[in-house]
């Protein structure tokens, strides 16, 4: 860092860690302001919502957590900052507050009553109670679909407070009198297994059922609970949630198998350290209290919540609703003609193919795989995977390669947080194929999205490469926004066969020519692209960086894009979550303008654009500007050399910059508002999806 970045860390807000985290709380703010919106499809309201909840619990089994494990091995501070952990836990406790809050408030005021319009409808147990037809149908389903497969748990001292799995929905009840063996138990616990359905349907036929009628599963289950108790008095019955830990811990360094390791872990996972305690809103203070005692929580850690207290499990509403009207439009992905089966090594030898998912198939990805398998001049196939998802066809295709006796070898991260059991599987199942696999390197997730194909063409070796912002999980390219990028060009493909020497093997640091790579050259590469636009805006030559990306917090990039600012450069960064620089402050910042965009499609492209003076950098990565990506993670950034290529992306990215109607613009004080809506109306996803 040169020390024209001095001013810009001077300057820096005291609140910078605290900013980290409370930012992540502020993007869910984002998902759930689009289930408030009427230009949204009803159902898909209704599912961003469901995204937000869910997303707040992650927030809790991972960062708070974490903090909570600092605070109770009595860490002094947290970040550098020197915020102390109890007092980052108290801001991010009052802010989730209010976001759950506002949850169901969400859910009471504006949903179900404009699911009600549309003949979609929450039956409330007091009006499905009075209606004898639909209380005589659903005593039958729960006699015959939950009764059996409830196990209620009287508290007494032969039967101690159970361990409550993570996220699960249990309900605890206040009894009076004794059981069959003359017992007396004050609280007895519930829990509803994860294979019943948290919405449970009311046939239309049954008289005064409307055509979609719903009933809460736990609506249900606390009707008629007191059968669970027979010859005792049910005085009261509330639901609750617990969140735990989540995170997984194996010491890498001390375990001779990665594998068998987290495999141990993983069966403890539902049982880790709780995190938070949701109630029901009506749950009495002495219940909600035991509870808490028993857990081992504070009233801090305590939701009180309108409603069901699993919102995320209302996904399933998309599915048992056949409303074509009230959800996106069905939408295929454009197929490029020029990438058929049996030209795709052709095509990509003339020239490089650039693909934007979910705008573009993820098809051709697949089918180049699938081409490498059976075509007898490949030699050998490498490729590194972070999420796949179960049945992949990605996998697939390696394990026939791998059968038709090509060399494949596959760096498979194990530690991908909730996908370790999927990784796992897949690991066993390319091993058993005769595939090489290994599980990245000690310390650092192989996060890199790479594929390494050689193929012998007229007595030559030809890498062909394929390098992507994103997962090589078809499912989630059709919910994600990534680039990927086909080349045949023998310097990346060298590069790439170098950084898959260094996965492999226990070799040096190798120099790569073309790509970027963290924990080596990434971090400083960054730098001094920033620092290079800053000296020519300094010299009065034009000068502009645009980012996109998921997450910035690193603190020496936001220092240099400080400098640039004041330098002269014109920087726009589309920043979907996690957010600690500050736009627009005067003398700091004025020339920064940061923007997060939440629509139908996740956000996840990282891309680097330097302006340069006329002869522009770009580069696609797996990386964002955070710690982690930078120092903690195996990555790449791969320069899209291709200038007709380059210019596609620069313009997707005007196009962002320019939406007004699924975009958010960051203030100085770190708050958010929605894009100025303009004439003509400007959607980046959807300008994308026509073409």
């Amino acid at each position: 860092m040169t020390d024209n970045a001095t001013p810009a860390a001077d300057s820096y807000q005291p609140d910078h860690y605290i900013n980290r985290w409370l930012s992540l709380l502020e993007f869910n703010q984002r998902v759930l302001e689009q289930a408030k919106d009427d230009r949204v499809p009803l159902i898909e309201r209704m599912k961003f919502l469901c995204i937000s909840c869910s997303n707040l619990d992650e927030f809790y089994e991972v960062r708070v957590a974490g903090l909570k494990q600092m605070a109770e091995v009595g860490a002094v501070q947290t970040g550098p900052d020197n915020i102390l952990p109890t007092t980052l836990l108290g801001q991010i406790s009052e802010r989730a507050h209010r976001l759950v809050a506002e949850q169901y408030g969400t859910l009471n005021a504006v949903l179900i009553p404009a699911l009600e319009q549309e003949n979609i409808r929450f039956v409330r147990r007091v009006d499905w109670a009075s209606n004898a037809a639909q209380d005589a149908w659903l005593r039958e389903y729960f006699h015959q679909e939950l009764l059996p497969v409830l196990s209620p748990i009287g508290l007494d001292p032969a039967h101690p407070f159970p361990r409550i799995i993570n996220k699960s929905l249990n309900f605890v009840v206040s009894l009076d009198g004794k059981d069959a063996f003359g017992r007396t138990a004050r609280f007895a616990v519930v829990g509803a297994p994860r294979s019943l359905p948290r919405l449970i349907q009311i046939p239309p036929e049954v008289p005064g059922t409307g055509p979609h009628d719903f009933v809460f599963l736990s609506s249900v289950i606390h009707a008629y609970v007191d059968e669970l108790f027979p010859g005792m008095t049910v005085s009261g019955c509330y639901q609750f949630r617990v969140t735990r830990n989540s995170e997984l811990f194996v010491d890498e360094e001390e375990v001779d198998d990665l594998l068998l390791a987290l495999e141990g872990e993983l069966p403890q996972r539902q049982y880790g350290d709780e995190v938070r305690l949701e109630v029901a809103h009506n749950c009495p203070d002495g219940v909600w209290q035991y509870l808490l005692d028993k857990l081992g929580l504070t009233e801090d850690d305590l939701f009180r919540v309108d409603g069901p207290v699993n919102l995320n499990r209302l996904m399933a509403l998309g599915d048992l609703v056949d409303r074509p009207d009230l959800k996106y439009p069905p939408f295929t992905a454009r197929l490029s003609s020029s990438l058929g089966q049996d030209r795709i090594f052709d095509t990509i030898s003339r020239k490089d193919v650039l693909l934007h998912h979910p705008f573009d198939s993820f098809a051709p990805v697949v089918e180049l795989l699938r081409a490498a398998a059976r075509d007898p001049q490949v030699l050998a196939i490498k490729q590194t995977l972070y999420r796949t998802g179960t049945d992949s066809a990605v996998v697939d295709a390696l394990i026939k390669a791998a059968h038709a006796g090509k060399e494949v070898t596959v760096v498979v991260e194990l530690r991908a947080r909730f996908d370790e059991a999927d990784n796992i599987g897949l690991a066993e199942a390319l091993q058993e194929a005769g595939a090489h696999v290994v599980y990245g390197v000690v310390g650092h997730k192989a996060h890199a999205k790479m594929v390494l194909i050689v193929r012998r063409e007229q007595g030559r070796l030809v890498h062909y490469s394929h390098l992507s912002t994103g997962n090589y999980h078809p499912r989630t390219a059709r919910l994600y926004t990534d680039y990927g990028l086909l080349t045949a060009n023998p310097a990346i493909g060298e590069d790439v066969h170098r950084v898959f020497l260094q996965l492999t093997s226990l070799g040096k640091v190798l120099k790569l020519d073309k790509l970027l790579q963290s924990p080596f050259t990434l971090h400083p590469g960054v730098i001094e692209c920033i620092e290079r636009e800053a000296e020519h805006a300094r010299a009065g030559r034009p000068a502009r960086i645009i980012a996109k990306m998921n997450s910035l917090t690193e603190r020496s990039v936001i220092d240099a894009l400080y400098a640039a600012s004041a330098a002269g450069v014109e920087i726009d960064l589309v920043i979907r979550g996690m957010c600690c620089l500050r736009p627009g402050v005067p003398g700091l910042s004025e020339r920064i303008r940061v923007r997060s965009v939440v629509g139908r499609f996740l956000e996840h492209t990282r891309v680097y654009y330097y302006a340069n003076n006329g002869q522009p950098a770009l580069y696609g990565s797996s990386a964002d500007w955070m710690e982690r990506n930078l120092f903690r993670r195996v990555e790449t950034a791969f320069p899209v050399l291709d200038k007709k290529l380059a210019q596609r992306i620069v313009d997707e990215l005007e196009l962002y910059l320019a939406d007004n109607t699924q975009a958010w613009e960051m203030a100085a004080d770190g708050s958010y508002t929605r894009a100025p809506a303009g004439e003509p109306a400007i959607c980046a996803q959807q300008a994308l999806m026509e073409g």
